[in-house]
């Protein structure tokens, strides 16, 4: 089984990409979803985001969002704290995951694929890319945040047009190109590929 890596800067459309794969019956793990995850179950997690953001990083056994946002989005430090501790646990979660797939490939979609150190664990890397001004715009709507606080987090990740060079193979995601014939190309040689490898 081929172990594919999904990446791209926010606001690029990685989750639409991913919910195209899943459609097509492709198992896809997501890094920001399963890390929300663990940060309110697993308790070691649980225990080191307390010892470093003070008790106030739960309230009522659960996560407090806001109160961690508002320190990670305007300390870069800290948010690469928190994606010290966070990361390990979900890079180990996801090839866990990964290894229980039993299709021709696999996907994890994540954004820090490259910042978290963790492109050795793929066989193959697709970025999903689109210019700036559409990921701004994007974002935006998406999350109802100002243009200020969007190019904080970008400022947070690769540039986009590194990332891509460090890719195997880039969709582009402009609205320029039709996005979906490129997935099920993709999708047809990443099955042939699986094939070959398996003889």
């Amino acid at each position: 089984m081929l172990k594919i890596g999904l990446t791209g800067g926010i606001g690029s459309g990685k989750t639409t990409v991913a919910k195209v794969f899943t459609t097509l019956g492709i198992p896809v793990y997501h890094a920001d979803l399963e890390a929300r995850r663990l940060m309110e179950n697993e308790p070691t997690l649980i225990e080191l985001i307390r010892h470093h953001f003070s008790e106030k990083a739960y309230e009522n056994g659960s996560l407090n969002r806001s109160y961690i946002s508002s320190i990670v989005f305007n300390d870069k430090k800290k948010l690469d704290l928190l994606n010290s501790l966070v990361h390990p646990f979900t890079i180990e979660d996801g090839k866990q995951w990964m290894r229980r797939q039993k299709s021709t490939y696999a996907i994890k979609e994540a954004a820090l694929i490259f910042e978290s150190g963790s492109q050795g664990e793929f066989d193959l890397i697709i970025g999903v890319y689109a210019p700036e001004t559409l990921r701004l715009f994007r974002t935006m709507q998406r999350d109802h945040i100002d243009k200020a606080i969007v190019k904080s987090r970008m400022q947070n990740q690769i540039k986009e047009e590194i990332k891509m060079k460090l890719c195997d193979e880039v969709l582009m995601n402009t609205e320029q190109e039709l996005l979906l014939p490129q997935i099920i190309n993709l999708h047809h040689q990443l099955i042939e590929r699986a094939s070959k490898q398996g003889t």
